[in-house]
Parts: C-alpha cells; structure tokens; sequence
C-alpha cells in the first residue's frame, strides 16, 4: 500500500479516540489486545466477523466503516492478522469509503449522522474532526484528493476470501461463521470445543466424525422429508389426524402440515449440510480434527449442495426451512436476518462468487476419495441396507461394530430368537440358510417370461386366481431389467447386522458373510442407482402385508446425494456370496415337494440340536423311522414302489370289478372296524366313486413329493451327506420326468395321492381345501412367492422360459445370459 494511504489510515483512528500515530500498526501488542477485549473482540474469528459486519454495513451506516477501519489496525498490531492482510482489510474499507463520499466534508457528516446521538457532546469525536479538516491544508497531511489519487494508483487489493482450492468450500461455513483464514487456528473459535459439548454432546473426534456422516447420510431431513411424501398422500382430514397423533419430538408437525398444503418446495437438505461445515471448522479449532479431514469434511459439504441447489438464495432458503422444522417455527414471513442479507447482497461477501464455482474437480474427488475412506468396510454394506429398516443404523457409520450396550445385544439375540429361530448353538453357519438365491432366480425368471408377454395359467382343475392375485402378477411385467437378488439380499443383509449386535457369533464368520454380501451385489448391480432403483422396482410389486412397505424410504435414498448407497466402496473384488447356489436341476428337483412344505429357496443344510430335535420327532411320527439306514431303506423303497405300489395292488383291481368293490365294502360296513379295516373302507369308497381321479391319476407324484421331503429332513439331520442327497435329488427327477409331462399334471398326480392316502379325520375337508388353494398358487405362481413352479421346466421337458436380461442365474440354466 502506498504511504499516502497508510497515513491517510492513521489520521482517521483519529475518530476512533486513537492518539495521533504516523502508523496504523504502531500500537504496541498488549494495549492493542486490551483495546479489542474493550470492544467485546475476544479472538481472531470474532475479530473477523465483527470486521466483515463492518465492511457489508448498509450505505448510510458509516460508522460501520469506521469500526472496520479501526478492527484492521488493532488486528495487526495485536498479531492476530499479519500486516500484509491488515492493510488488505483497510484497504477494501478505503475503497468503499471513497466510492460512497466525496470529499472528507462528506465523510464525516456521514459519520455525525450515522452516530447520531452518541456523539453528541463528545469533544474527543469533535476534536478529531476538526484535526482531520486542519490536514486538508497541511502539506505534512493527506487530504483527500491525495487519498483518492493514491487508491486509483494503487493495485487492486488482494481478494478477503482465500481462493485456495482447499479454502473455497468454506465459504458455506459463512452463515454461522466468517471463515477467512485456511488454514484456520484455535484462536478463530476458542470455544469451539465447549460448544461441541454442549450443542450436540460431542467429546472426542469419534463422536465428531459420527455426526458428520450421520448429517451427510441422513441428518434430520430423512424424516420430513419421508413423512412429507406420506402427507402428500393424505387429504386435509387425515394429515391433521396426522398431526395431532405425534409425541414430544413432533414439534415440527405443524410447520411441515403448514408447508405440504401451502405447496411450499419441500427442500431442506441445507438445515444438514450446511451444519457439517460448522461441525468441521469447529472440530479442527478445538483439535479433534486436523485441517486435511476438515478440509475433506468442507469439500463433501460442497460436493452434496452443488449437485441440489444452483445458487446461493437456494441454498439459504431451503436452510430457513430446516431451521423452521428443527425449531417448529414458520420462519418464513419473518424480517429477514441482517447477516442473511448480508451473505446475499454485500460486496464483501463471501457468498458473490457462484456457488457451483466454490468446488473444482481435484478437490471434489479428493474428499469423495476420504469420505469413502471413512466408510470402506463391507459393515457399512450392512448399515447401508439395514438403515432402509432401521434408520438409526447410520448413527454407527464411524464405528458400525461398537458394543451399544447390554440391552440392544439381548434385543438384538431376542430378535435372531423370535423371528428367525437362530440361536447361538448353532454357530455363524446357520446364517447361510437365509441366502435365498434360488427365490432370487424365481423373480428373475416370471419377470422375464412376463415381460415378453407369457405369464403362468391363471386357473387350474382346482381352482383360479382371485383379480388382486393376477393384478400382483402382472405387475411384475416391468421389473425385468432389475435383478431380483436385492429382494433377498437386503433381508440377509439385516439379520446379519443383528447377528452382529447380539455378539452370539464369532464375528470373524460374520465378517466374511458381509465381505461375501458386498461383492455379490457389487457384481449384480454396477452402481448404488442400480441397486436402489431394482430394490424399489421389486418393493412395489411384491409388498409384505405383515410389514409396512419401504417405498418412500428406499425412494429416499435413491433420490438423495448424501445417502451412505453412494459412499460406499463399490469394488466387488473377488466373487463369492453368503451361501451356495443349486443348480437349476437340483432347485427343480427340490420343488418336486410341492405344497407338502414350504418353498425351497437354498441348499439344506445340518440343523442345530434343537431343530433336528424337532425334526426326527416329526421323521419318527409320521414314517416312523429312527436311523439314517432306516430312512435310506424307506427312500429306496419310495423309489421303487411307494404308496403308488399299495394302490396297484390293493385297490387298482377293483376298478376292473365293480361287483367285487360293493361285496367288499358291503363286508366292512356291516361290521364293527379297527383303525386299519377303517382306513381300507374309506379308500374303497374312494376306488369306488373315483374321488379326485385317483382311479384315473398316476399318483407318483404323491411319493415323489414325500421323498423329497424326506430327503430334505435326512440332509438337515445330517443322515444324508451332500452327495446322497444329490444323488437322491437327481432320481427324484428322473422319476417326475418318466411318470409325468407338467407340473399341472403332477400337481394332480399329488392331489390325487394326498387326497387318496389321507386317514379319517374330522379336518379332512378343511385340509384338502388348502392343499387345492396351494396347488393354484404354485401351479399359477401367484401369491408369487407360493412356490417356484411357475418359474421352473418340468423334469425333463424342453426349457420354454426367457433368459432374464442380467446374469442373476443358477448353475446349469440353459437360458443363461451370456
């Protein structure tokens, strides 16, 4: 700066009670502080944002002006600023002063006036003046034609606000704090620690962190915005229900009612982002954080608020909303906050520059490149999923395994107990019963089928398809492009997050399924939108009744650029999934038993002792069988002859002679007849009446389907090894594919036996009416998670299904796509 305004500065601390200096910065240090302190500046940001209020003052608010002119000397000489940004700072005060007064006539009159009454009978303020009018003709002086001619020749003063790559983003910390200094010093918020106890309980750079990725990931805004799409369902009736229905922590009910029927933009992703750049510069202030991860923390900031809002009043507005919700005040017919206006309109401003302009590409993929660091474990795969159900889960994104305490492991083992039967003796393994690829490859294949045009019969011998069951189905027509794996995945994927919380498993097991987890989906889905959009695809069309559907939340995180599904670390490395995956032939094979069980979704495997407890019960009651030899011989005795053999003998004959079939059961009705004789007199009813064509049926599909289910039991007894029961699969099928040619016919093959062999009992019309309601939904596929019949070829039948339009296939399919 030229010595003609460093004087010209000097004379006017005249005005502020300053004795006559040849120097602006001449104060010694000490007295410069002591003066500061007077002034109620007690550090470097204070100082800062006192000075920036001074420099944006409104035109006519002089005095203003003045106060930075003396905030710039006091500054450099307490140290707190060097000389060099001082004199920067009271040069961009000179520059507006000159701009705005015309003479020093003018300036002062500006200053009487914009003081008013506080200056009156101030004989230091008059004093000064008079000193300052005197140097107008006083050559050792600078008046002010020497002033303006010394600014106009003078370089254009370097800019307030860093234009370091890594200092741009800070810019958005301006609403709560001027932050002009990168990198910053503890001096610029001396308390920031204090009020990080004190405004969000944060202690340590653990919890800092956490709140970090929990207001980039989620923050307040989830939750209205969630609840604002469920309010633009309602009409005006129901969302004051709406409203009044809520607890203590529904203060926000109001304003958000007030903004969804007042059709106001429902957009206050700003309340959170903005609040992380606060958190960043207040963490690395009280040392929890050092400049690079606050740098990095700024930089995402920027990075989510680029890519929702095109310029600042966006950006303040959509705040102003989060603000209003946060404290359940309707701010927006309030006079607009001076600091506000300030950030928008002042030369000085930080806030001039475009927004989209505060972030360049090197940085922007540099903090992307630290906040996915923060985020690279394949348990934060889980809290990503698990987050859709629970969305308290990304409150544990920097440390997903920390032991929440006592009671959340015993709800979380509670939770494992009741609804998955899982217990801690069974060990991690048991885990991989709940990886259902088979259940994925069943959506898969309808969805294609549907897609050109090929659904499954919608009516069978035994009944048909109600509207809303053909309307579910036929919704399926537009999800064929999304691999179904999510559908099952995201459910695996939660009941090993609460695997992980109960502490019940050896975590290193639980480790690899998530490790497993990740790089499945990262090979079936080639990015987050990819994933989100197929979950979404598949909620909507296969809704669970029992559960509230997650629509509006996985809508959430597909729409929203901070959601953990776009931080993670999306490199599938090496293949593998949580469980094995059975060939198409063997699925086939294990969907032989029909509706005499539940679908087969994945390869049986050994039980706990509890469970195989209660499976050899039901082994013994039923076949009564004791022994894995035992249960080989009745097996083979299935294959060869079975109940389909007892009918031949014992009851086909009859059908050839219809006299002999009345003289027999003539005999047995006149007579008193045990449990057996019984059981022959209802059959013989049957032959004769030809109940359920079992006189006309090949009825091997009703051994067929008892083997198989037998089979099943034996490998979860572990009385079958892996290859027996392959071996036991593979002439299952060979067997279906010689009696029969469809799963219509076989499923009457199955009817007609089970019909057929079923003992006297008081249910029987009960039971038969849910074996022909589960034989319709398997045979039409429809509910479509009955069975996977509709998806499958019958044994041996030529494939007549389409290739599904990604690789989510099982070993062995011939419409594989390649």
């Amino acid at each position: 700066m030229a010595d003609a305004l460093t004087a010209w500065w000097a004379q006017q601390l005249l005005l502020c009670d300053w004795p006559f200096t040849p120097h602006p910065l001449a104060m010694e240090g000490a007295k410069a502080e002591q003066r500061l302190q007077a002034l109620g500046i007690a550090h470097r940001g204070e100082l800062v944002e006192a000075y920036v209020q001074g420099l944006g003052a409104a035109q006519g608010q002089a005095q203003h002006l003045l106060g930075a002119l003396e905030w710039s000397a006091l500054g450099g000489a307490a140290g707190w600023i060097t000389p060099q940004q001082a004199r920067t700072w009271a040069e961009h005060v000179m520059h507006r002063i000159a701009a705005e007064h015309r003479d020093l006539r003018g300036w002062l009159q500006a200053l009487r006036q914009s003081l008013g009454e506080h200056i009156d009978g101030d004989e230091h303020f008059m004093e000064a003046c008079q000193a300052l009018t005197r140097l107008e003709s006083d050559p050792e002086g600078v008046d002010w034609a020497r002033f303006e001619e010394a600014l106009a020749k003078a370089p254009a003063p370097a800019p307030l606000w860093s234009e370091s790559a890594a200092a741009r983003p800070w810019r958005l910390g301006a609403l709560f704090h001027p932050m002009m200094f990168h990198p910053c010093e503890p001096g610029d918020w001396p308390a920031a620690r204090q009020w990080l106890s004190r405004t969000w309980q944060v202690e340590d750079r653990e919890q800092l962190v956490g709140v970090i990725l929990w207001l980039s990931a989620q923050g307040d805004r989830q939750r209205w915005d969630i609840e604002a799409r469920e309010l633009l369902g309602m009409d005006t009736a129901q969302r004051l229900e709406w409203q009044r229905g809520g607890g203590d922590d529904f203060a926000y009910a109001s304003v958000l009612n007030q903004f969804v029927s007042q059709q106001e933009p429902l957009e206050w992703a700003s309340w959170d982002w903005l609040r992380m750049v606060e958190l960043a510069w207040a963490g690395v202030c009280a040392g929890l954080l050092d400049q690079g991860d606050a740098d990095a923390v700024a930089a995402h900031a920027a990075d989510l608020v680029t890519q929702r809002y095109g310029d600042w009043p966006a950006l303040l507005t959509a705040y102003q909303r989060g603000q209003s919700l946060f404290d359940g005040v309707d701010r927006r017919a309030m006079t607009p906050d001076a600091h506000h206006v300030l950030l928008l309109e002042a030369d000085c401003s930080p806030w001039q520059c475009p927004l989209g302009e505060i972030l360049d590409a090197p940085t922007r993929e540099a903090s992307r490149t630290q906040i996915k660091a923060w985020r690279s474990t394949s348990h934060h795969w889980l809290l990503a999923l698990a987050c859709v159900r629970e969305p308290d889960a990304l409150l544990r994104q920097q440390d997903p395994a920390a032991f929440l305490g006592e009671k959340r492991r015993a709800d979380a083992a509670l939770y494992l107990q009741d609804a998955l039967a899982l217990h801690a003796d069974e060990g991690a393994g048991a885990l991989a019963r709940y990886w259902l690829p088979a259940q994925a490859h069943h959506l898969n294949q309808l969805a294609a089928d549907a897609m050109h045009g090929v659904m499954p019969p919608s009516s069978t011998v035994f009944g048909k398809l109600t509207r809303d069951e053909i309307r579910q189905r036929q919704s399926i027509k537009g999800v064929s492009r999304h691999a179904a794996t999510v559908h099952m995945a995201e459910k695996f994927a939660f009941y090993l997050y609460m695997a992980f919380d109960s502490r019940l498993f050896e975590r290193g097991a639980l480790v690899a399924y998530a490790d497993a987890l990740k790089s499945c989906l990262c090979r079936f889905y080639t990015s987050p939108k990819r994933l989100l959009e197929a979950w979404f695809a598949w909620e909507s069309c296969l809704p669970e009744p029992e559960h509230d559907s997650l629509i509006n939340e996985i809508a959430w995180h597909l729409e929203d650029p901070g959601s953990l599904f776009y931080w993670l670390d999306w490199h599938p490395g090496s293949w593998s999934e949580p469980g094995e995956r059975p060939s198409i032939s063997h699925f086939t094979a294990m969907a032989l038993v029909g509706p005499l069980n539940s679908a087969v979704w994945s390869e049986p495997q050994l039980e706990s002792e509890r469970e195989r407890a209660t499976i050899l019960e039901w082994v013994e009651s039923h076949y009564h069988l004791a022994s894995a030899a035992d249960l080989q011989d009745f097996l083979n005795f299935m294959f060869e002859a079975g109940d389909r053999q007892e009918y031949q003998i014992n009851y086909a004959p009859y059908t050839l002679n219809p006299e002999r079939l009345e003289s027999e059961i003539a005999i047995l009705e006149s007579g008193e007849c045990a449990e057996e004789e019984l059981n022959h007199l209802l059959r013989l009813r049957r032959v004769r009446a030809n109940e359920d064509g079992c006189n006309d049926l090949d009825m091997a599909a009703w051994d067929i389907a008892q083997l198989v289910d037998l089979a099943i039991a034996a490998r979860q007894l572990g009385w079958l090894d892996r290859e027996a029961f392959t071996a036991t699969l593979d002439r299952a099928y060979r067997l279906a594919d010689e009696h029969y040619a469809g799963w219509q016919e076989y499923a009457a093959g199955m009817y007609a036996g089970f019909s057929f062999f079923m003992g006297d009992t008081p249910e029987r019309e009960e039971f038969l009416t849910s074996f022909r309601q589960a034989l319709v939904a398997w045979v039409c596929g429809a509910p479509i998670l009955a069975g996977p019949w509709a998806s499958l070829d019958f044994p041996g039948t030529k494939p007549r299904h389409f290739a599904p339009l990604h690789i989510d296939t099982l070993p062995g399919d011939q419409r594989i796509l390649h």
